[in-house]
């Protein structure tokens, strides 16, 4: 027997819709590449977005054609998130910080039509625009104003101007929920990126469960500052969580530096910021340099890489802000996990909650977990038994875009690649990338784990933790790091660092002092780039 409900398709255009009806006066507030704050409304992005909408329309852009950006996170941004995957196409978020080459095999393997830009990537574009031929429209997020001329791309149109061409009477289409809405890219730090396909389905039930209380726990009442790129599994959700609930949304545009993040939050009264470690210790580092404090931010979210305790200490210790871990995937749109206590832990030691919450978290509905060992069998969860990380659920990946071969699914779920251990509560914690773990005579060692505790040495800005060969154990670990400005901090001064924090075997054997820990496109450590620069490492006395 079936229910006799309404038959109401699951789409991103009803979230856009529903929040410029409930809540179309809510602000966003965008740092514009021009240089200027600009402000508008839920309602002023739903009427543009229902132009560009027509827009699009009257280019012949087919439903599921994708539609490239190459942008900040900005309220042209956001118009396009809902007028490509609302009208049926898929918005396709190209990240910038990836070499041409690599934009370039993207574009033609995602087959985008158009490619939307902010001026601030305009030597990229005019670096791949001849590569591309099947891209037919070239936009710059921008006005006739300030529209560069001579470009040598060809056919360059300003937003502004397509929008002005075009009215705003426009009906959201009606389609499958599982029509694609969305595309991102993953790293592709081994052989070429794959390509992640989000459904109008599974974008909305993601909405939600980013927005319960245990998770993000948004809300009207909120100033959300999403630091994480758009341009980065759709900013964790946040374009479609905040107007899901009608927060105020604050974007940084290109200023994504400790001075002008902090000056922007303070100005606008930003309640909730999400973004990677790296940015944040920016953040905290222009914080403590000046001596200033948060007036109104109350709880982060950290994720995209391993959060170091010490910084969820900082923001909690020193200013009074909730820092909540995160962990997901690019394949997981991607939240999986939030590091959120439970009412039982209430009168629990504050040194034991903290280290509950230095752990990636429970899972949230709609995400099933589970770890396996190398013949298969889940293993059980004890918080102490370690093994492959299996997911499931209506926002995971089934199958790579235009990907021969067998999908990644084993048996239904998706091997994530992760190390981890999972507890009798449910909390997660990723022990290391399988790729990454150390195994050192016949014992494994967590990478992140000796990185962490580095981390919590004052005098180190970021540590790298890598397992090199050796005669007698196969890896070693040795720690990679970067020092804080005017730190002094030597090798046996680490060393000693970790004596009663970790068992002697796991103690690294070496440490070596860089400028600068190499970053990728998303701020995740490089440690493969790492490895090549160490290809010639010798162990001290050898």
């Amino acid at each position: 027997m079936l229910g006799l409900m309404q038959k109401q398709p699951l789409l991103v255009s009803n979230l856009l819709s529903f929040a410029e009806r409930h809540h179309g006066d809510s602000e966003i507030v965008s740092r514009r590449v021009e240089g200027d704050l600009h402000r508008c409304t839920y309602r002023d992005v739903a009427r543009r977005a229902r132009q560009l909408a027509n827009a699009l329309d009257a280019w012949g852009e087919l439903p599921g054609a994708r539609i490239g950006t190459l942008a900040w996170n900005g309220y042209r941004h956001l118009e396009l998130y809902y007028a490509a995957g609302g009208s049926g196409r898929v918005v396709h978020t190209l990240n910038p910080r990836l070499h041409p080459e690599q934009i370039v095999w993207i574009v033609n393997h995602a087959d985008d039509q158009a490619l939307f830009f902010d001026l601030t990537f305009l030597p990229i574009v005019q670096a791949i625009c001849k590569q591309c031929p099947g891209v037919r429209h070239w936009v710059a997020l921008t006005d006739e104003e300030h529209l560069p001329r001579d470009t040598g791309i060809p056919g360059l149109l300003a937003y502004e101007s397509v929008l002005a061409e075009h009215g705003d009477d426009y009906s959201w289409p009606e389609f499958d929920e599982n029509t694609a809405c969305g595309m991102c890219y993953t790293s592709g730090t081994t052989g070429h990126p794959k390509a992640v396909l989000y459904s109008n389905r599974s974008s909305v039930l993601h909405a939600y469960a980013a927005s319960l209380p245990d998770v993000m726990a948004l809300s009207a009442r909120d100033v959300v500052l999403p630091v994480v790129p758009m341009f980065h599994v759709n900013a964790w959700g946040i374009p479609y969580s905040a107007p899901l609930v009608g927060a105020k949304l604050v974007f940084p545009g290109p200023g994504l530096d400790g001075k002008s993040l902090y000056e922007l939050m303070e100005s606008e009264r930003v309640t909730f910021a999400a973004g990677v470690p790296t940015v944040w210790q920016m953040l905290l580092t222009h914080l403590q340099t000046h001596g200033l404090r948060f007036s109104t931010l109350q709880r982060t979210v950290i994720g995209g890489s391993a959060c170091p305790p010490a910084m969820i200490d900082t923001f909690e210790r020193d200013y009074g802000v909730r820092a909540m871990h995160a962990w997901g995937m690019t394949e997981m749109s991607p939240l999986g996990t939030l590091a959120t206590l439970k009412s039982k832990h209430d009168g629990m030691d504050e040194s034991l909650k903290r280290t509950l919450l230095a752990k990636q978290g429970r899972a949230i509905f709609g995400v099933d977990m589970k770890i396996v060992g190398d013949d298969g069998r889940a293993l059980p969860h004890d918080g102490q038994t370690f093994g492959d990380l299996y997911v499931k659920g209506p926002w995971v990946v089934e199958g790579y875009y235009r990907q021969a071969g067998e999908g990644p699914l084993v048996n239904g779920w998706f091997p994530t690649g992760d190390v981890a251990t999972i507890d009798e509560d449910g909390y997660l914690q990723i022990t290391d990338r399988s790729k990454d773990v150390i195994k050192s005579g016949g014992e494994w060692i967590s990478s992140i784990a000796i990185e962490n505790i580095a981390m919590s040495h004052p005098g180190v800005a970021m540590a790298a933790c890598i397992g090199m060969p050796h005669p007698k154990w196969d890896e070693r670990p040795i720690v990679v790091v970067a020092r804080r400005p005017g730190s002094t901090v030597s090798r046996e001064e680490l060393l000693q660092h970790y004596h009663g924090k970790a068992a002697k075997w796991q103690v690294p054997d070496d440490v070596i002092f860089v400028d600068a820990i190499p970053l990728g496109a998303t701020g995740k450590m490089l440690k493969t780039r790492l490895r090549e620069q160490l290809k010639d490492y010798r162990w001290p006395g050898a």
